[in-house]
Formats: C-alpha cells, sequence, structure tokens
C-alpha cells in the first residue's frame, strides 16, 4: 500500500473528506512526497518521514475494511 492508493481509498470510502485537501495540506506544511504507510496489524499507519510546522510529526492510522480513522 503507497500513500496514494491509502488517500484514493480514503477518499472513495468518505469517512475522512478533509484529511487529504490541498488546504488542509497547506495549512500543516505537508506533502503527500512526506508520508509513509506501514502494516500495524489490524489498520494502516500513515506516518511523516520528517516533522512539518511545529514539529509535528504523529502517525495516524486508518481501519483495514472500512478505512475509518482510528485513534490510538
Amino acid at each position: 500500500m503507497t500513500p496514494s492508493e491509502l488517500k484514493a481509498k480514503i477518499e472513495l470510502s468518505g469517512q475522512e473528506p478533509y484529511f487529504f485537501t490541498r488546504k488542509t495540506m497547506s495549512f500543516f506544511g505537508d506533502t503527500m512526497k512526506n508520508y509513509g504507510v506501514r502494516d500495524a496489524e489490524d489498520c494502516w499507519e500513515l506516518y511523516r518521514k520528517h516533522p512539518v510546522k511545529h514539529g509535528l510529526q504523529n502517525s495516524v492510522y486508518f481501519d483495514k475494511v472500512t478505512f475509518k480513522r482510528i485513534f490510538k
């Protein structure tokens, strides 16, 4: 799974419609090149390769079936 594939599936599911918008990513100083995806057992972990504005580097987790965001 690549970050772009995960983005497409999340957008198709309609679970997190604003997570990958240009406006949201610009606000946090993020780009798609800065993302990576790891398999985290029952979910996908979307992680940042480098910190963005204000040192933000937290991972975000998405369910593998529904692509709904999971808060860990």
